[in-house]
Formats: C-alpha cells, sequence, structure tokens
C-alpha cells in the first residue's frame, strides 16, 4: 500500500542546473542535497522540502509553459515570499480561491508552474 510521497520531481532543460540551483537555493533557499552516486552523471539535482525531496533533472523538448502539473509549497510568510520573488521579476498570478488558505502561483524560470500556499489561522 502507498504511505506517502517520497520525492516529487521537476525538469529543467539540460545545461541549466547553475541557473536553477540559483533561483531554488539562492531565492528559495531550499538546500541541496547530495544525488546518490548511482545517479550524479544524469545531471540535475536534488533539494530538501521539508522533510522530502525535490529531484530537479534535465529533461530536451519539453514546453513547460503549457502544462496545469505543479508543486504546491507550504509556506510560513506568504507575503515574504511573494514580495522577494516579486522583487526578482517572477510575475505573481492569483490562483482559484481555496476556503482556509491564502495562495498565489508563479512559473520558475523554466516555465514549471509552482504554487505557495499558507494556512489561514
Amino acid at each position: 500500500m502507498i504511505t506517502g510521497f517520497h520525492h516529487a520531481q521537476i525538469t529543467i532543460p539540460p545545461g541549466q542546473e547553475d541557473q536553477a540551483r540559483a533561483f531554488y537555493c539562492g531565492v528559495l533557499q531550499l538546500k541541496e542535497i547530495p544525488k546518490p552516486d548511482s545517479l550524479a552523471g544524469r545531471g540535475g539535482f536534488w533539494v530538501e522540502v521539508g522533510p522530502l525531496a525535490l529531484h530537479i533533472g534535465t529533461e530536451d523538448g519539453v514546453d513547460r509553459t503549457r502544462t496545469k502539473a505543479h508543486l504546491a509549497y507550504e509556506v510560513t510568510d506568504l507575503k515574504l515570499i511573494e514580495t522577494t520573488l516579486a522583487q526578482r521579476g517572477i510575475a505573481i498570478l492569483d490562483g482559484i480561491p481555496i476556503p482556509g488558505y491564502d495562495r498565489f502561483e508563479f512559473r520558475d524560470p523554466f516555465g514549471n508552474r509552482v504554487e505557495c500556499i499558507q494556512r489561514i489561522r
């Protein structure tokens, strides 16, 4: 039986790992974690998201701007992350309201759709 999520994966174009690290580790402040030696030569990198991992892999020929697929990051300070992204020229997109939550969406520098969501207390 399924017991939970182990990790999620998004993709970036091959050769853009440095730009992705600048965004995911720099702007979003996610910590890079080592990939196993058996996967190290495949490109991309992994980061921690709370107790889980996000695998940032490489994939060519994908138009990431055309999909609704996304990750939703639960955050503790929605306004802070919104301001941080806006200061870097990332367009903030309103999400459809969900009762009990404040949220917004954006596209990362590679076109991946991302949601940030915070429970209203």
